[in-house]
């Protein structure tokens, strides 16, 4: 009798055991990738294109500013355990290379703007802030950011081939997103006259916007924030605001304020908000997302040229 129950037991285990394999395995690749991105509007895309399967550590953080930050030891740790690294490119971090030197990373490491053809510096006529740099502020037009969704799935791809068909639906479904929300900016615009299409701000961090839908943007500092305004530069901006009767003055979210409050006091334009550029909110924030940050740049500029 027991001779029978034994041979039952094994019986069921081997029958089992095809189905059990497969299950072992699958727990194996549940384990996320570990992936760590330069800047939170990064952060972002890499989590919408990662989804459950990937776990992001950002290292310049909402409200941060990457053109000043300086890396940490335990952020050279982060990076060193990660599996791939996603930066933006086009001179935004030129810390990079020496973190990831630090780190001794040997890991991937995925350029997203890869295939952009950058932009130069504005300068801004007579204000002379052109210095004919690239412009590395790619991410304010959409439809870059879908090159920026397809070098990610590729990224992604290579460092997790079993998952890369969830990444790919990812970045599909994501595109999708992206080319509605640059229909809905460019309808935003259309009743507006390109002559009244003009915007001060904090630093030079808008330039692909501006030539994707047509608008104006001026500022008295340059592409970083690290740069300083001359006073024959905000002069210059003073008389021109006065002369053209510019109503869209706003502060950024990673810039000091008192820059912008100097030119609305000597113009008397209040200044309309604040606008994100190189950063996100707090994700409960009101630009927690790369594309609630567009919709809501989009809608306070509009409503400071148009008025209440």
């Amino acid at each position: 009798m027991k001779t029978l129950q034994t041979r039952r037991h094994l019986l069921s285990l081997a029958l089992l055991l095809p189905f059990g394999l497969p299950a072992l395995a699958q727990s194996a690749t549940e384990k996320p990738l570990r992936a760590v991105a330069s800047f939170s509007i990064l952060g972002d895309l890499v989590r919408q294109i990662g989804g459950e399967h990937v776990a992001v550590d950002v290292l310049v953080g909402p409200g941060a500013d990457a053109h000043v930050f300086q890396p940490t030891p335990a952020q050279a740790r982060q990076v060193a355990q990660a599996q791939v690294v996603f930066s933006n490119g086009l001179g935004f971090e030129g810390w990079m290379s020496r973190l990831l030197k630090t780190a001794g990373y040997q890991g991937r490491q995925i350029v997203v703007s890869q295939g952009i053809a950058p932009q130069k510096e504005a300068g801004h006529g007579s204000h002379g802030h052109g210095h004919g740099e690239v412009d590395p502020h790619a991410w304010q037009n959409p439809r870059h950011v879908i090159t920026y969704v397809g070098n990610i799935a590729k990224g992604l791809c290579e460092a997790d081939a079993p998952r890369c068909d969830a990444y790919r639906r990812n970045a599909a479904a994501y595109t999708v997103q992206l080319q509605a929300l640059d229909t809905e900016i460019a309808g935003a615009w259309a009743a507006i006259p390109a002559a009244q299409r003009k915007v001060i701000t904090s630093h030079d961090a808008f330039g692909y916007y501006a030539k994707a839908y047509g608008v104006t943007f001026l500022a008295a500092q340059g592409m970083s924030t690290d740069s300083e305004a001359s006073a024959k530069g905000v002069g210059q901006l003073v008389r021109q605001i006065r002369k053209e009767d510019i109503k869209a003055l706003f502060v950024e979210s990673i810039s000091d304020p008192r820059l912008i409050e100097q030119l609305g006091r000597e113009t008397g334009v209040r200044p309309a908000g604040r606008l994100y550029s190189d950063s996100l909110s707090e994700p409960s924030g009101q630009a927690g997302s790369y594309l609630s940050m567009m919709r809501l740049n989009t809608q306070a500029i509009v409503r400071a040229i148009t008025g209440p």
